[in-house]
């Protein structure tokens, strides 16, 4: 296997096998040990296969003269957290959003970093080759404790309380489903937690972040103020208002990045998001004179960018929110914080205050199953999307990727009218289901 935009992933026992895992572990070991890290840091989601594939990653690890330090059930920014608090390499069971029948590896660096391109490239080619073992075996400690990393993501309010709030977190029956309860009822908010009985398969289930409406509903029913949902592993969010609407990642940007501005935080009035990014995100920013950084799409490609730039705030339209002076990755409950903390101060509902933050234009994305992953799918299909563009103009744009964790090809249009998007988007993709499906 591959690094993907976010580890390895595939079917469990099947694609991704526990022998893949404990190779990774030493190839990982040899080339990220050899940097003088002797400790990692080890959590995953509720997957009836995660156990497994902790386990397989604690043998390679710790045979390879590795320190390890297992969490359990953990969410990948606590898993970051630790690893950065301690100065240790990370290792996250989970597939994130996939259904509970994949699984996945996710490394970080020490210091609870994402990997860079090269550093993957070396571990896979340590793969192939097998390291020697070290003849030390590393110590295996269990501490489950998330008390640093819950009192690390309540510094955002500055000692503010979230009284008079009334949220719903839909915690998707995975990996966050102690933490994020224990952390919004610490901010004084009234909470009501929803899909918070994981059995090992209703992981993503109809729920969390890629199912708005589940937590929409709740909002409605209970009568809340801001709906919440994470996904599988917790590195993301979407929300929801007090009338059902969705609030997406685009607009939780928005909103933090106009906040952050106005009270000086926001550094060098820049924001990092990717090519996916709706065109009136870009349209607002430009009208508040905030700036705007483009990347490929995958939180680790905004990463980089935050890095290299010394950018504060970045993210996805999928929720994937970083706050780089406070974190190493994307974190859900961080970001849920964030945005209720700006709802509170603000004492307007979040309906108003993402209205006001930015206007999106209706925005089609149609995803083509083929028979094997087509990377230069953008190349390919040139002649048909420069004719598109054509026909839109200013007033859209179109975007053809390959998924970098399945084999899809995603078709994205932005247009005038949600009926034109419509269309363009559905004609494009049945090109390319044509050119390239699966039979």
């Amino acid at each position: 296997m591959k690094f993907g935009t976010d580890g390895v992933r595939g079917v469990a026992h099947d694609e991704l096998t526990t022998d893949f895992a404990v190779r990774l572990a030493r190839a990982a070991s040899a080339v990220l040990g050899a940097e003088g890290c002797s400790t990692v840091v080890i959590g995953g989601d509720t997957r009836e296969s995660t156990a497994a594939f902790d386990a397989a990653l604690t043998d390679g690890f710790s045979s390879s003269g590795i320190d390890v330090i297992r969490m359990g059930v953990a969410s990948t920014p606590a898993v970051a957290f630790e690893a950065q608090r301690r100065g240790a390499m990370g290792a996250v069971v989970s597939a994130s959003h996939n259904p509970w029948h994949d699984n996945g590896i996710k490394l970080f660096a020490p210091g609870g970093t994402k990997l860079p391109d090269d550093v993957e490239t070396r571990i896979e080619a340590a793969i192939e080759v097998g390291p020697a073992l070290t003849g030390r075996t590393g110590s295996v400690d269990v501490d489950r404790s998330f008390a640093a990393y819950e009192d690390h993501v309540l510094e955002i309010l500055d000692g503010r309380t979230l009284d008079g709030l009334k949220v719903v977190v839909d915690v998707a029956n995975g990996a966050a489903v102690d933490i994020a309860p224990d952390v919004l009822r610490a901010t004084g908010a009234e909470v009501v937690v929803v899909a918070d009985r994981p059995d090992g398969r209703n992981i993503n289930d109809g729920c969390g972040a890629t199912h708005a409406e589940f937590v929409a509903a709740a909002v409605l029913e209970h009568g809340a103020d801001v709906g919440i949902a994470l996904d599988g592993d917790a590195d993301r969010l979407i929300a929801v208002d007090h009338r059902g609407q969705v609030v997406d990642g685009d607009h939780v940007i928005a909103i933090c990045a106009l906040d952050l501005r106005d009270r000086s935080q926001l550094a060098d009035d820049t924001v990092v998001v990717t090519v996916m990014t709706n065109l009136g995100f870009r349209l607002a920013m430009d009208a508040a004179s905030i700036s705007v950084v483009e990347t490929g799409v995958g939180d680790r490609y905004v990463l980089e960018a935050l890095g290299a730039g010394g950018f504060s705030l970045g993210g996805e339209q999928s929720g994937h929110v970083i706050f780089a002076d406070r974190a190493t990755t994307g974190d859900g409950v961080l970001t849920a914080l964030a945005l209720l903390d700006v709802v509170a101060r603000s004492g307007r509902p979040l309906a108003d205050i993402s209205d006001a933050a930015m206007t999106s234009l209706p925005q089609v994305l149609v995803n083509v199953r083929v028979a094997e992953r087509v990377p230069d799918v953008a190349e390919r299909m040139a002649d048909e999307v420069s004719q598109v563009e054509r026909q839109l103009g200013d007033s859209g744009r179109v975007l053809l990727r390959a998924s970098g964790t399945e084999p899809l090809i995603r078709v994205m249009v932005e247009a005038p009218t949600a009926e034109i998007a419509q269309s363009t988007a559905d004609a494009l993709a049945a090109v390319a289901a044509q050119r390239f499906g699966s039979s």
